[in-house]
């Protein structure tokens, strides 16, 4: 089981996020499990930009973790996003980030999981709780917890 946020706050953001479920739910090696309540959220970290539209989905994949970082990577860009343009943290048609796969904990370069910022993010706990309220962040404790304490 992994878990993919979803955000965009460019264009179209809710057809946006709806065409990157799409591709991803295509891959012969990807399947939508279930998506949270898509919610309007204030950006973090570069304040100056259009609020988000944020949300989490839960995806059963045969893919090692690389692989399917490599494809969400690719998604964003067939969906307009240039990473390393423009501000970081900065405005964006869509962003997907790998926040758990399974209980896995991964740091390698490019590729750290669980997300290293999921733990302080209301945007990303609460959508996660949404779809599994009994979830465990590895090394971080229970999602519910996690909440409370921001």
């Amino acid at each position: 089981v992994v878990y993919v946020g979803l955000g965009s706050n460019r264009g179209p953001r809710r057809e946006t996020i709806a065409a990157a479920l799409e591709r991803l739910d295509a891959d012969e090696d990807v399947e939508v499990v279930a998506i949270s309540t898509l919610s309007e959220t204030d950006p973090v970290g570069y304040l100056d930009q259009p609020s988000f539209l944020n949300g989490v989905v839960r995806l059963a994949t045969s893919l090692p973790p690389r692989p399917l970082l490599e494809r969400m990577l690719r998604i964003e860009n067939e969906l307009g996003r240039r990473r390393g343009r423009g501000p970081r943290f900065g405005p964006r048609t869509i962003d997907l980030d790998l926040l758990l796969y399974g209980d896995e904990v991964i740091d390698e370069p490019g590729l750290v999981v669980p997300h290293p910022r999921l733990h302080e993010r209301r945007f990303a706990l609460e959508p996660l709780a949404e779809l599994d309220p009994s979830l465990e962040i590895p090394g971080r404790g229970p999602v519910q917890a996690l909440l409370a304490g921001l």
